[in-house]
């Protein structure tokens, strides 16, 4: 294969930061740079819940995505929830929700803001893995409240691109690598080595059966990496 503009193996994450507690007015919030990628997670408590969970007892989680005018290099409109925002922002809700046990929130909503400051790939995956963390700070914030007996969050999730790239299979694709990429996807999985989702397209040609299960391999690998700095970052 043509080796990775930023010399990394097929492998090989980009260089990730979190940074938990960055919005001090946020039950739970987190930076999260992956390469030149920064997303501002942020989430918020609410008493009360979503008209369809009403009467059950349990609560809710649901997410918003956004990607400021300038977060590319050429200014892009606001989307404001509408087409592929709403997509992504559904992603991320079903993912946080995945792991959150909703009776034991209680009767109180959670909304994840995903902001994205600048964007070279991966910005719905990077979203998934900063929110949990924000979401997890949140959870660990109501416990000490005395809110709630216990942190509802049974485990944590993130998520990570894979793709072919120049006929090679690699994780972690920035833009240029996913604007070039033969088959891209898009993976979300628990610190248990569930999955949640996967999404992903072959682009020129289709792909194999051995492919697929080369990617998730290489996903997870990812994950469990990204598990590991959530759980760093959380003190777990």
């Amino acid at each position: 294969m043509n080796s990775r503009k930023d010399g990394r193996r097929p492998w090989d994450l980009r260089p990730v930061e979190l940074q938990a507690g960055v919005a001090p007015f946020a039950e739970g919030s987190c930076l999260i740079v992956v390469g030149q990628t920064r997303v501002l997670c942020t989430a918020s408590v609410q008493e009360g819940v979503p008209p369809w969970r009403s009467g059950s007892g349990g609560g809710g989680a649901t997410a918003e995505y956004g990607m400021l005018p300038r977060s590319t290099p050429v200014r892009t409109p606001r989307e404001q929830g509408r087409g592929r925002a709403q997509e992504i922002q559904r992603l991320i809700g079903r993912s946080l929700r995945a792991v959150v046990d909703l009776e034991d929130l209680g009767p109180r909503t959670v909304i994840l803001d995903c902001d994205v400051l600048q964007a070279d790939g991966g910005t719905r995956t990077a979203s998934i893995t900063g929110a949990a963390v924000a979401l997890a700070q949140a959870l660990e914030g109501l416990v000490r409240l005395g809110e709630l007996p216990r942190n509802p969050m049974r485990q944590l999730v993130a998520g990570v691109s894979v793709g072919i790239w120049s006929g090679t299979a690699v994780l972690d694709l920035d833009y240029l690598e996913d604007s070039q990429a033969e088959v891209d996807m898009n993976l979300v999985a628990t610190e248990g080595g569930e999955l949640v989702e996967l999404q992903g397209t072959a682009e020129g040609r289709p792909f194999t059966r051995g492919q697929l299960e080369d990617l998730v391999d290489l996903g997870m690998g990812g994950v469990a990496r990204l598990v590991g700095l959530q759980k760093k970052v959380l003190g777990w």
